[in-house]
């Protein structure tokens, strides 16, 4: 028998990196919560340590077929978000974004429940905009090798909009800014993973471009309590809502604070710039402030450290695996 407070709760990708973290902290909160994951990039490892959580359950599922589930509240999170995995089978990567957000709306429709999308700041691609707000429309290419993910999230805001005129349901949509900390998976492509695991291996540090360009990186856990934050936000709240650091640095600043924090004799060397990358990213964060009173409290140097952290425990596992020839 549920708690009077207890909600039962969806996470949909709840294995991957983001939804590990958000259904360790809703546990925390003693919620019932329901971890949905094809684990294509999802790893059982990342939740493994909940298991013995008498209120967790995990189903595995893709997202791209529906789901019928007595739930309160759904967080749609099921969706490869590393170019190294979402360019593996960009096809599949459309239909997670898009069909994955019809069943979740539906299920939402049939439990009158509320329904978070995790969005993505993508959707604004390489802005001519900068800072970016949520009233910019963005500046995408809808045919390129990044379009499968920046799109299909789009698309999926798209449908979340129509779902609330259509049906009133509960919505809630943020766009989520670069993300880093443990459960980063060491080959996903993205640049904090690279430069940490490439460190750690002494190993050249690979800048794409000319390090010039900017990223705004936001430690996970203050994303998850700002996810939290809009979930029980007003009913009025619905977004979308800008959630990240809006500390800019360039890539190349990234990249020596990496090899300082390490300790590493990594070289730096320079590869061509990947089709559509953005040269700038950087929220604003305005509206958080205002409607969540949420902003994030990590500094960069403590959040490279625990994810440094992280990865050293990761590595030295892989190499003691190795050395045993298991």
């Amino acid at each position: 028998m549920r708690k009077k407070e207890q909600k039962k709760i969806l996470v949909t990708g709840g294995a991957g990196f983001l939804g590990s973290h958000l259904c360790e902290k809703l546990l925390k909160e003693d919620h019932f919560v329901i971890c949905v994951d094809n684990f294509f990039t999802g790893k059982k490892e990342n939740i493994d340590h909940l298991s013995s959580c008498s209120n967790f359950n995990v189903i595995k599922h893709d997202i791209c077929s529906p789901l019928q589930l007595d739930i309160d509240e759904i967080y749609n999170f099921a969706c490869p978000a590393s170019p190294v995995h979402y360019q593996m089978d960009p096809i599949q990567t459309t239909k997670t974004s898009v069909q994955g957000a019809i069943n979740a709306l539906d299920l939402a429709v049939a439990n009158r429940a509320k329904v978070l999308q995790a969005s993505t700041s993508e959707v604004y691609g390489d802005p001519q905009l900068h800072p970016q707000e949520e009233n910019y429309w963005g500046n995408v290419n809808p045919t390129g090798l990044r379009s499968c993910y920046d799109e299909g999230k789009r698309c999926a805001e798209t449908l979340f909009f129509d779902y609330w005129r259509e049906y009133q349901i509960p919505i809630k949509v943020v766009r989520i800014f670069n993300t880093y900390g443990p459960r980063m998976q060491p080959n996903d492509g993205r640049v904090v993973s690279n430069f940490i695991v490439q460190a750690l291996r002494n190993q050249p540090i690979t800048i794409y471009g000319s390090g010039e360009q900017t990223r705004s990186f936001c430690y996970v856990s203050d994303l998850i309590a700002g996810i939290c934050a809009m979930m029980q936000s007003d009913y009025s709240a619905i977004g979308p809502i800008n959630l990240g650091n809006p500390d800019e640095f360039r890539i190349i600043d990234l990249a020596e604070k990496v090899l300082s924090l390490t300790g590493s004799k990594s070289p730096i060397i320079t590869l061509p710039l990947p089709s559509d990358d953005p040269q700038k990213r950087k929220p604003n964060i305005q509206r958080a402030k205002e409607l969540l009173k949420w902003h994030p409290t990590t500094s960069i140097d403590e959040g490279l450290l625990a994810t440094i952290k992280y990865f050293d425990q990761i590595l030295s596992l892989e190499q003691d695996s190795i050395s045993s020839g298991s």
